[in-house]
């Protein structure tokens, strides 16, 4: 298996879980990735939050770790990549409004590279505008936007992921082994036992 440079676009408050987690396995697995936040560096952390599903209304949402970012954002080329991963939780809210991140989110959908995005990852695929006539599944407060931005909400289980030509989406963090299995194998990563 060739080893693939991926891009994780992380955010203060991001979901600490659906940071954490792609971030190591995809690097326990052999590829390399690079974590950046706009306006910050190497070394530099995010603040993630932990979200919970408690019976509640909507989730609840913990303080998560210090997440240390491992490359600038400043020196990012979306052709210098394979493939892309976005978190939800807060972060992709704000993410949204930057300029630069919508131009890597568009880059690597216009040219067809893996994308997988969790949860409010969605809110940042939807801004970018590369949803359209897509099916996708977010966390389901965010299917308005999905809708809006001419996209299928899929519907799903929180512990299920959908995956369609390029693009493998979920609801949340539960769904991780399903969302990493679907991801790992667009990039072609196979794991033997």
């Amino acid at each position: 298996m060739a080893a693939k440079n991926i891009l994780l676009l992380a955010g203060d408050y991001a979901e600490d879980y659906e940071t954490m987690v792609p971030f190591q396995a995809l690097l326990m697995v052999g590829h390399k990735v690079h974590a950046v936040c706009p306006g910050k560096k190497a070394g530099e952390h995010v603040r993630t939050a932990i979200h919970d599903f408690e019976g509640d209304q909507t989730y609840s949402e913990k303080p998560g770790h210090n997440f240390v970012l491992n490359f600038d954002f400043d020196q990012v080329r979306a052709e210098a990549y394979d493939a892309l991963v976005i978190p939800g939780g807060r972060a992709p809210e704000y993410l949204r409004l930057n300029d630069q991140v919508l131009a890597l989110v568009r880059a690597f959908a216009e040219a067809g590279k893996p994308i997988a995005a969790v949860c409010h990852g969605a809110q940042l695929l939807a801004a970018a505008g590369v949803l359209e006539g897509r099916a996708c599944s977010a966390y389901p407060a965010c299917a308005p936007e999905v809708r809006l931005a001419g996209g299928r909400f899929v519907e799903i289980e929180v512990d299920q992921a959908h995956t369609e030509g390029n693009l493998v989406t979920a609801p949340a963090w539960p769904a991780h082994p399903a969302w990493l299995a679907q991801f790992l194998s667009l990039l072609g990563t196979r794991i033997t036992l």
